[in-house]
């Protein structure tokens, strides 16, 4: 109950899918999605293979509240080892894709080997086979979606698929579903372009059952009941994240030109107000409405639009269209961080991305690395193609059609920005951790954050921690190791296990999450198991990652970060105090001075 019972096997070297029974025991121990299909993964690879060898592992999971009534439960998660970081990834989507691979009876789709041609997989509930795609390599998300629902003849199927970017194995390319919305982080598209598989196709109607339905719905109508009137619901529905653009700016933490600077002039021409406001020769508004994801009251997606004479459309019909728009990542990766400040200019690249599937954090950072780059010498225009200083658009417009084919200078911009300035000799310009690129919040102003980049297994994520409202009232370091060790276990277990978006926190807490679990799954579930579950998943990452050869040196900021001090904003004159926190966290954790797990932690874990 909750889950459905039943995994998805599919082997793509010998063009083989089968039926397993899901393992219960594991299940009560790590939930489902992210934790479930980590124990999944680490029982069925070596961490240490390569993550483009044929070894890795690739899985699509679903959790217990997955397509049921609760509020938000559309979310899936793709787990594998990062092809941008080589660490343990767990990238998380909404939409619809998740419930309706649900929905078809399977908590989770199992991927081994490699497939000696393109193919797709097509889920119509148990009937399950491996299809030829040959004829979509090569095509776009955009192109890719409507042609399998063609294809198969039902408008109603949803579809997760790589773009040209997993092809070309760009290093962050992701996975998009419903042709905007994305499991975007830590290259997850490159491994599953690595396999030779396109897309995932699911018509489901077995429905989705629940131990106690009259416990679960008492409970879902209590969490509604406290989510439908809060702010932040109301906020996202106006404004979605767009509005943290105004607010990290204000208090100097929005990472601007590569991390040089922590405020942006432009800000203006990009934040949630101009999305909303008429602007060039046509008088074009770029916000044109909002989006919900699958059992979602809130709607923060945004659709937006790009005036018809602007030059990054020129001759190019397909973008005179509405598709997915601004939020706050997107705006600050696309915008600030490589000094951009022309909306349009942004809202093209962002469609590029959603096109193609790459990460708009990676590759804004990783451009952001490359501009800094071509403004030291580093690269030339000869090289590069266009002019790549920093606030360039057409710098913006070129790479990111470039990259996402794979082409030119954008192949190199492809590697990451840790990749791409080693291979150039200035590894200091690479804004990342464990490889991976800074979200939108600088950690030198924002000093929780700084720890939870650092310790986060999956390299630097704004999502594996909650140390927001602490870091935004205070750059003072009491206090600050716990926050960031108690909101890592609880997220791992409350959203990115259960099923259910993370967006939802501010209004439903862990009793009201666990109050809907202890209604789906027929044993007891408590805030305290949630929390208990939560460190037994966070520690089980970081096995996999000491197993993948990941150490105490990889628990690390960039040089720019620990030693040149913000030069504005509330943080003016500081830097990340990494080295105060990061034994003290150590110690809550239960690891060794070296970070790793001592053997008492494991023992009470289950995990010796």
């Amino acid at each position: 109950m909750g889950w459905t019972g039943k995994i998805l096997r599919v082997d793509l070297t010998g063009d083989r899918c089968g039926g397993e029974p899901l393992d219960k025991t594991w299940a009560e121990q790590f939930l489902g999605q992210r934790g479930l299909a980590s124990k999944y993964l680490m029982e069925s690879m070596d961490p240490a293979v390569d993550a483009l060898d044929p070894g890795n592992v690739l899985i699509f999971a679903t959790g217990p509240l997955t397509a049921t009534m609760a509020p938000t439960a559309g979310r899936y998660s793709v787990v594998t080892k990062g092809a941008l970081t080589g660490a343990i990834a767990c990238s998380n989507s909404g939409g619809k894709v998740g419930a309706e691979i649900k929905l078809a009876g399977w908590d989770m789709v199992i991927f081994e080997g490699r497939s000696p041609k393109p193919v797709y997989l097509w889920i119509d509930d148990d009937r399950v086979e491996l299809r030829d795609a040959g004829h979509l390599w090569g095509r776009s998300v955009w192109d890719v979606e409507p042609a399998i629902k063609a294809e198969l003849g039902d408008p109603a199927i949803k579809v997760a698929s790589i773009g040209r970017a997993g092809e070309k194995l760009v290093r962050f390319a992701c996975v998009v579903n419903d042709l905007h919305r994305a499991a975007g982080r830590s290259g997850v598209g490159a491994v599953m372009g690595s396999k030779n598989l396109k897309a995932v196709a699911a018509r489901g109607s077995s429905g989705v059952s629940v131990h106690d339905p009259g416990k679960f719905m008492a409970a879902v109508a209590n969490a509604k009941g406290a989510l439908q009137p809060h702010p932040v619901r109301q906020r996202f529905i106006k404004l979605g994240t767009h509005a943290m653009l105004d607010v990290t700016h204000n208090y100097g933490s929005l990472p601007t030109r590569n991390g040089r600077d922590v405020r942006f002039e432009g800000v203006d021409k990009l934040n949630a107000s101009a999305s909303q406001r008429s602007h060039g020769p046509n008088g074009t508004v770029n916000l044109i409405t909002n989006k919900a994801c699958f059992a979602c009251t809130i709607a923060c997606g945004r659709i937006a639009r790009i005036d018809p004479d602007h030059f990054s459309i020129e001759d190019k019909p397909r973008y005179r269209t509405a598709s997915g728009g601004l939020e706050y990542e997107n705006v600050f990766a696309l915008g600030a961080m490589v000094g951009v400040d022309d909306i349009d200019a942004v809202t093209f690249a962002n469609f590029v991305c959603n096109e193609d599937g790459m990460d708009t954090i990676s590759f804004g950072g990783a451009l952001a690395a490359a501009m800094e780059l071509y403004e030291e010498g580093g690269v030339t225009r000869e090289q590069t193609g266009v002019d790549l200083s920093f606030g360039s658009a057409e710098g913006l417009v070129k790479t990111v059609e470039e990259c996402a084919r794979g082409e030119g200078f954008g192949a190199e911009v492809g590697l990451g920005a840790k990749r791409l300035t080693a291979k150039y000799g200035r590894p200091e310009f690479s804004m990342t951790v464990k490889g991976q690129e800074f979200p939108g919040y600088d950690p030198r102003a924002m000093q929780g954050m700084a720890l939870a980049y650092a310790t986060s297994n999956r390299g630097a994520c704004h999502l594996r921690a909650s140390p927001f409202a602490s870091d935004f009232q205070t750059t003072e370091l009491d206090g600050k190791a716990e926050i960031v060790k108690t909101t890592q276990d609880e997220r791992a277990a409350m959203f990115d296990s259960a099923g259910i978006c993370a967006f939802v926190a501010a209004a439903i807490d862990i009793d009201r999450i666990a109050a809907m679990l202890d209604g789906a799954l027929e044993s007891e579930w408590t805030a305290d198991r949630i929390r208990e579950t939560g460190e037994r998943i966070w520690n089980l990452e970081r096995l996999f990652n000491n197993a993948a050869g990941m150490s105490r040196a990889d628990d690390t900021l960039p040089r720019r970060m620990l030693r040149e001090p913000a030069p504005s904003g509330t943080a003016k004159g500081l830097v990340a105090q990494l080295d105060r926190m990061l034994p003290e966290y150590y110690e809550m954790r239960g690891w060794d001075e070296a970070g790793r797990p001592r053997g008492q932690t494991l023992g009470r874990l289950g995990l010796a």
